[in-house]
């Protein structure tokens, strides 16, 4: 006799009890479809741009055009552009350019970061004669420079150097001292400076001024304050716009045909006066202009990279 209330264990003797049936798998699409799928699931699908093939397709064709009417057309003078492109008159034209774009870009920076400081100054009067100075090169031509400066003596027959306003100790004549490459130089230079205070006072003030403050708290001299810790930071805004003046006074100096200096143009245009060959005689001068632009840009980029150590990674 059991005396627990509860019925004996034993096999049981109802109906079998089936296991819950789990539902049916959804379909493949159905996954992809969901909302809930996984990015393993996920078919990826590139962006297409048609109609960026189209333009590199029509770019292509028309470079191929221009590069087989450069080799297969014969007007271009394949053979007289070699004759010329080093020839010693061309090759000394080239070294007068070069000289005219050195001595223009030295003289110019050189009186630019002079009126560049001026236009920082906290004199009323500087920050105007700087400002008229730049407002008065930037407007005029620098073709129209050049033919003053080359007339020069016109308006004065000679320079005295003594008193103000009183007797001048020695005097030159302006008809020898402002010859065609003095006057170019010159014009160049003064046109140039303009140009290169802006660009030099632009790089000045993108140096942040609470630097300037705590070099001056640290007894810092005004002098070392501009070497070491204004000009190192200022270069890095001033060189690129600095390169392109550069270059383009290069190829600027070409307007300094019109005073009969032989410089590169000036050359081409003599040499093709007398033989006829136009269009060989200016693709010399292009190529020797692209190559040496090129050369420059090539010196651009090393002393970017210098001054931009510890600002770049």
């Amino acid at each position: 006799m059991s005396l627990t209330s509860d019925p004996p264990v034993g096999p049981s003797t109802g109906p079998p009890i089936d296991p819950p049936v789990e539902p049916p798998a959804d379909p493949p699409a159905a996954k992809e479809a969901g909302s809930g799928a996984g990015p393993d699931e996920l078919t990826v699908v590139p962006v297409r741009h048609p109609w960026r093939w189209v333009a590199i397709a029509a770019t292509a064709v028309l470079l191929a055009q221009f590069l087989n009417g450069l080799i297969t057309n014969p007007g271009w003078e394949w053979d007289v552009f070699a004759q010329f492109f080093t020839a010693p008159t061309i090759l000394k034209a080239v070294w007068v350019t070069l000289q005219l774009t050195v001595y223009g870009t030295a003289i110019g920076f050189a009186l630019g970061i002079v009126l560049a400081f001026m236009r920082l100054s906290a004199s009323v009067f500087l920050r105007t004669v700087a400002y008229g100075y730049i407002w008065a090169f930037r407007s005029i031509p620098l073709i129209v420079q050049l033919l003053f400066w080359f007339n020069l003596a016109y308006l004065y027959k000679e320079l005295q150097f003594g008193i103000p306003f009183g007797p001048g100790f020695f005097a030159f004549d302006t008809m020898n001292l402002v010859g065609a490459t003095s006057a170019a130089v010159l014009g160049l230079a003064l046109h140039q400076a303009a140009y290169a205070a802006e660009i030099v006072r632009g790089g000045v003030l993108a140096v942040g001024s609470g630097q300037l403050e705590a070099a001056a708290a640290l007894g810092i001299p005004k002098f070392r304050q501009l070497r070491r810790i204004v000009l190192p930071q200022a270069m890095r805004s001033i060189l690129p716009n600095a390169a392109n003046e550069i270059i383009s006074l290069f190829k600027g100096t070409s307007i300094v045909s019109v005073m009969a200096i032989g410089e590169l143009f000036y050359q081409v245009q003599v040499v093709y006066g007398r033989n006829g060959r136009v269009v060989p005689l200016l693709m010399v001068a292009t190529v020797w202009y692209i190559l040496l632009t090129t050369a420059l840009s090539v010196l651009q980029h090393y002393v970017e990279r210098h001054y931009a150590k510890g600002a770049v990674r």
